[in-house]
């Protein structure tokens, strides 16, 4: 039997406070477009959603689930299905598999999703290494601001900066703007040295680009590197053989040149720190934001196992379920020799 999960009711999760009032609260339990003429042009012209088929083109979705899918327990409301058909214009059989392959990555990688909610990743919102910023860029995108720098490997293990920017991620994705929009990075790489450079490694890096690129649907739609080091250039080369050529085409290094960073996002968005005028860049209110819904998170990931009995192909499985890791272990050994002569 097909098991739904209704997560967005009312009465399980609580509205947003005045405080978060800068940032869209959860969707109706019922779906109910929020998007403004201009978006639903902008959805239309881009990602080929038609606002009289949405429902349709939902239920579609819905009705592959049930058939192809009998025992994945998934949330089948409208706004869930939404996200993962907006993140694949639309096209039917490559929103399943990414809503597949979404679910495929809670269970390759259980020390990131078991438990996954905001208090466990306190210290890493306390320590300021991401945030996002309370403005949108002009074109309607929300900007994640990471700041690897502040991690430190003695701290706690890398895997809890991947916990946050997941928990991150799935925030962003709830307005409806973000999903037609998409979202801005910018990694601002001040005081990165050598112990985080080499740290996490080919096999975790794959296993994160793998999760951004097929396994969530969200549009990334630039990343801005700032202040990188020469180091940069070795922790790019573990990272870039994993990277799609449309989403390599969007990293843009800018080194110290902020002159450069506001070419691609205007100073009336970025905070003093990175020459805006947007007032001190605010580490605080995004932490506040994702801890007073900590109780949507429990409800939405502290739950049964939402695969058990489903079975996925070898070419669905994220890295690390596969036999055969050595070529990554091999690899690191290569790109590790390059970080140091790089530093």
């Amino acid at each position: 039997q097909h098991e739904s999960i209704d997560l967005m009711s009312t009465a399980a999760v609580p509205s947003m406070s005045a405080e978060h009032s800068w940032f869209p609260g959860p969707p109706p339990p019922i779906y109910s477009c929020s998007l403004t003429p201009e978006l639903v042009a902008k959805a239309r012209e881009e990602l080929q959603e038609k606002p009289e088929w949405r429902l349709r083109d939902v239920q579609a979705l819905r009705d592959m689930i049930l058939k192809e899918q009998p025992n994945l327990r998934t949330r089948l409301d409208d706004s869930f299905l939404l996200r993962f058909l907006r993140a694949r214009k639309f096209d039917y059989d490559r929103a399943l598999q990414l809503l597949l392959n979404y679910h495929a990555a809670h269970k390759a990688w259980p020390e990131v999703f078991k438990d996954l909610k905001p208090s466990t990743v306190k210290h890493v919102l306390d320590q300021g290494f991401l945030t996002v910023l309370p403005h949108p860029d002009p074109n309607g995108r929300f900007i994640l601001c990471l700041r690897p720098g502040k991690w430190k490997p003695n701290d706690y293990p890398f895997v809890d900066n991947v916990r946050a920017i997941y928990l991150t991620l799935e925030k962003l994705i709830q307005p409806e703007v973000t999903q037609v929009n998409g979202i801005v990075i910018l990694a601002d790489y001040t005081g990165v040295g050598m112990s985080q450079a080499s740290n996490p490694g080919p096999f975790l890096a794959k296993k994160v680009v793998s999760i951004l690129q097929d396994g969530f649907p969200i549009r990334i739609k630039a990343v801005n590197i700032i202040n990188e080091p020469r180091i940069f250039k070795g922790i790019f080369a573990i990272i870039k053989p994993f990277l799609k050529e449309k989403m390599a085409e969007r990293y843009i290094l800018h080194g110290s040149d902020l002159r450069s960073l506001h070419r691609h996002v205007p100073r009336s968005v970025l905070p003093q720190e990175y020459g805006g005028t947007a007032g001190q860049l605010d580490m605080c209110a995004w932490s506040r934001l994702l801890l007073d819904s900590e109780e949507e998170f429990i409800v939405e990931f502290c739950q049964p196992d939402p695969l058990e009995g489903v079975v996925f192909p070898d070419s669905m499985l994220f890295d690390g379920e596969r036999a055969g890791g050595g070529q990554d272990d091999d690899t690191f050994r290569g790109l590790r020799s390059q970080l140091y002569y790089c530093y």
